[in-house]
């Protein structure tokens, strides 16, 4: 299948799109997610299973993906996939909600625990403490903390900036960062097992602390910890349109790059559960304002650990928000471009960068820094996330029926055993959401419906740019 023209320069080689891939993916959920997972399931055996099976289904979906990846790639991922595999409104509701709820609170997430982590390294000043309790409806405190959001907010404007200057200087960057994280992440693993802290036989040990039985119900709240962990690897389609041989790269970078980060993963996850017992990590989840890694560190190498660790977390955290911001705002361009976003979107500034549409994602993640917690823009992102993840998934079997003769340079492997668990482990997961976190499932929900009558709106305007137009 040959590239279909996009507007936008081809430069990603196989070891940049799994750069890209496994930049998206480690972020913040490698150091903070345990906890709340062993809050939720007080078995160590348990926590570290939840890893290994959120790995095992990511991977599932993953490859599913990976197949309509190799038909269809182009700008935009899944929203270039639904047109052909549904139709252009089903299409739109997908980019729509990735603007307002799934990439852009994946960046405010992201930013806002690289704010934290700086604060934990030393004291931001305290700004506005007279409007810290001011809130809209009891659920929105856009002025507490208003420190650590401002900060938030500063990152995302100055990586918005850099990522305007070219993906090639983008992925270089996330190529440097990526680097120091795994050097980073080798360290904790080797010298927290090899510490006399360390007990790896408590990692295993699946009787629960509280003598209670594990439910389905506590394994799937778990799960949604350890999804936003792995979410991330689904961005590689948006930049399709950047990539060489696009159908033959993007499958291999997704498998290579999924597997890869199951490996670290189940390491770095071990080494926590071997430095700090379960009743710890949950204790580290009430109190709201440390990281898990951060403590185990500690256990080890003390206060200059801590220092280490937080720093670590710097790091990541910038290189993830710093990926996912590049890769993200390639799917409004190719909205705009075809009228269905808004039009200064679809225009290219001098280095062939979708430059507005880079600060059109910026506004609205700056803003939703303001609305929430980390964990509650979480668990809202997962539940929107696995709406699409079976969408695609269901895809696989519509296309084999659509296109049976169409070249597939990969096919999932145990069709259709792999695709049909996907799909129904997906609506099994957002039905126990809307359950276990109702709040966010409605938000989640709710930013997505906007997009109806924006549908109807952007379909009224008469002008759809028919050429890429630059600045």
């Amino acid at each position: 299948m040959r590239d279909k023209p996009s507007g936008l320069n081809r430069t990603l080689g196989l070891g940049l799109v799994v750069v890209v891939v496994v930049g998206n993916i480690i972020g913040s959920g490698v150091y903070k997610k345990i906890a709340p997972m062993a809050s939720e399931l007080p078995s160590p055996g348990w926590v570290l299973l939840c890893w290994l099976l959120g790995g095992i289904i990511t991977l599932f979906g993953a490859l599913s993906n990976a197949e309509v990846a190799g038909l269809l790639a182009d700008t935009g991922g899944e929203y270039a996939y639904y047109k052909k595999i549904y139709n252009r409104f089903f299409a739109f509701i997908f980019g729509w909600s990735l603007f307002t709820v799934i990439q852009t609170a994946a960046i405010s997430s992201l930013a806002y625990v690289f704010a934290q982590s700086l604060n934990s390294l030393g004291p931001l000043p305290t700004l506005l403490p007279g409007l810290a309790s001011f809130n809209i409806g009891g659920i929105f405190y856009p002025f507490a903390d208003f420190s650590v959001k401002l900060t938030a907010i500063f990152l995302i404007l100055g990586l918005t900036l850099v990522n305007t200057r070219g993906i090639r200087a983008g992925a270089g960057i996330s190529t440097g960062i990526l680097i120091l994280v795994s050097v980073g992440i080798l360290l904790i693993v080797v010298f927290g097992l090899s510490s006399p802290q360390a007990e790896l036989s408590q990692s295993w040990q699946f009787a629960t602390t509280n003598q209670q039985s594990v439910t389905p119900g506590a394994i799937f709240t778990a799960l949604l910890s350890a999804f936003w962990a792995y979410q991330g690897w689904a961005a590689i389609g948006y930049v399709g349109g950047e990539i060489k041989d696009a159908t033959r790269k993007i499958p291999r970078g997704i498998a290579i790059g999924v597997f890869s980060v199951i490996i670290v993963y189940l390491l770095i996850n071990a080494t926590y559960l071997a430095l700090l017992p379960v009743p710890v990590l949950a204790e580290i989840h009430a109190a709201g304002n440390k990281i898990a890694a951060v403590e185990a560190v500690r256990s080890f190498w003390g206060s200059r650990g801590a220092f280490f660790i937080s720093i670590l977390i710097l790091v990541t955290t910038l290189g993830c928000a710093h990926a996912t911001i590049l890769a993200s705002c390639r799917t409004y361009f190719a909205m705009a471009r075809e009228g269905l976003f808004f039009k200064p979107a679809a225009k290219l500034n001098r280095v062939k960068t979708p430059a507005n549409s880079l600060w059109f994602q910026c506004t609205w993640a700056c803003l939703l820094v303001l609305s929430g917690t980390f964990d509650q823009l979480t668990d809202m992102i997962i539940f929107a996330v696995f709406i699409y993840y079976g969408a695609t998934t269901l895809g696989v079997f519509i296309l084999r029926r659509k296109m049976p003769d169409a070249p597939r340079p990969y096919k999932v492997w145990g069709y259709p055993v792999v695709p049909a668990f996907m799909i129904l482990f997906c609506a099994a997961l957002v039905i126990n959401t809307f359950f276990a976190r109702p709040r966010e499932a409605m938000l989640g929900l709710v930013l997505m419906l906007t997009g109806v009558p924006l549908y109807w709106w952007f379909n009224r305007q008469k002008t759809v740019p028919e050429t890429v137009e630059q600045v």
